[in-house]
């Protein structure tokens, strides 16, 4: 594996680690959504998980107000995306709490990955509005 990912990122795909966090109702639940939530972002084209380090879940009290105790679960990730528009789009879906790029040291984009990063961005903002959570105000 370390050969492919070496040329993974030779060809000007992007290794990242990243966070991801889950809170439910009870241990079960918080690990299954996770592992649930991994093997959907696993099953993504140009996206390549190739090591998850799941932590111990964590009971939490009052997470918020109307909740007595939750379980916090994290895992840690190591991933390839095939470019820069591809890794948003991984952080705008899965949410991730925290990421870092290892490599490469430096990014150049093209015109038309910047644009297809733009509209991915407008195309959440939006989804957001039909949601009714919110949205852009445009003032008078």
């Amino acid at each position: 594996m370390k050969k492919e990912i070496e040329k993974r990122i030779k060809d000007g795909w992007i290794n990242s680690w990243m966070m991801i966090e889950a809170m439910a109702m009870t241990e079960a639940v918080a690990r299954n959504a996770l592992e649930k939530h991994i093997k959907k972002m696993e099953n993504e084209e140009g996206v390549i998980v190739y090591e998850k380090k799941f932590g111990e879940a964590k009971r939490i009290e009052k997470p918020f107000a109307n909740i007595k105790e939750a379980y916090s679960q994290v895992v840690e990730l190591l991933v390839l995306t095939r470019n820069y528009d591809k890794l948003l789009y991984i952080v705008m879906n899965y949410a991730p709490s925290a990421i870092e790029i290892l490599e490469p040291a430096e990014i150049i984009l093209k015109v038309g990955e910047a644009q297809a990063i733009a509209n991915s961005l407008a195309a959440l903002i939006h989804k957001f509005a039909a949601a009714g959570a919110g949205g852009i105000i445009v003032s008078s």
